[in-house]
């Protein structure tokens, strides 16, 4: 299946560059289009566990830190509050996760994986690694290091754009930055 982004088609493996550095900002069709093909892929897989999408990045968070704060939660998973107290209420309803009062700051309430919680990441991790491996079949190991780096950077370069003074500053329609 190939995707479409209204004119624009991704090139086929192993066709010379050309798109994904043009003026056009291909380079973003290209990562949202393998972003969402790994969703795709992951969400296929995981709702066999009744976890859906959004809920797999909260339980990842988790399974990496048992106890953040609803607010901590939010930001490892870059979620916007709301989202994560709405996410959390449902994820507690199916006994996935419990809210616990902090005992140093009674203001927070911090989000523990319940038992049934904790047991999904043996059912599931697995999956994400296999979809990981499709995704990197008869890509030479070379290629996907830079791959990664090159990534990386552009993710680098980005967050330092939108924590400088750039963030605040207006795209102009030639895709300039401009005060």
């Amino acid at each position: 299946m190939r995707a479409s982004v209204k004119g624009w088609e991704p090139e086929a493996p192993g066709e010379p560059d050309g798109v994904a550095g043009a003026a056009d900002g291909a380079l973003s069709f290209v990562v949202r289009t393998v972003n969402r093909a790994f969703a795709r892929a992951l969400q296929l897989r995981i709702a066999q566990s009744g976890v859906s999408m959004g809920q797999w990045f909260f339980l990842r968070a988790l399974w990496d830190e048992d106890g953040l704060t609803q607010r901590e939660l939010s930001h490892r998973v870059g979620m916007m509050e709301p989202t994560t107290v709405t996410a959390v209420n449902v994820m507690e309803s199916q006994g996935l996760v419990q809210r616990v009062r902090n005992s140093d700051d009674r203001r927070k309430m911090n989000i523990f994986l319940t038992e049934r919680g904790r047991a999904l990441r043996d059912a599931m991790m697995p999956t994400a690694d296999e979809i990981n491996e499709i995704a990197i079949q008869g890509i030479d190991p070379d290629d996907l290091a830079r791959t990664l780096d090159v990534l990386r950077r552009v993710g680098a370069n980005l967050n330092a754009a939108s924590s400088s003074s750039f963030g605040s500053a207006a795209i102009a329609g030639d895709g300039d930055f401009k005060d």
